[in-house]
């Protein structure tokens, strides 16, 4: 079982970047990855997506997005607090 690290920002659980101060700005990288999307082709020869999936097979890290500082610690947090 991956541990997760709660940062001690405020407010409690608030992550900020050790190096530069962020607190808003972050991106999430994944290597390895396979993305699937099911279209249909509308009668005007359009497409409207019906369905996506992606899998990941590498790893994935989790960056200050002002800094580029690995946040990656930080990761298992990030995912419990997206809504």
């Amino acid at each position: 079982m991956k541990k997760v690290h709660v940062p001690t920002g405020e407010p409690a659980g608030r992550i900020v970047c050790h190096q530069c101060g962020n607190s808003k700005h972050f991106v999430e990288i994944a290597e390895n990855v396979l993305m699937t999307t099911h279209y249909q082709q509308n009668s005007d020869g359009s497409f409207t997506p019906e369905d996506h999936t992606t899998e990941i097979f590498g790893e994935v890290k989790f960056l200050c997005g002002k800094c580029g500082a690995d946040m990656t610690r930080f990761h298992a947090h990030f995912l419990e607090m997206s809504f």
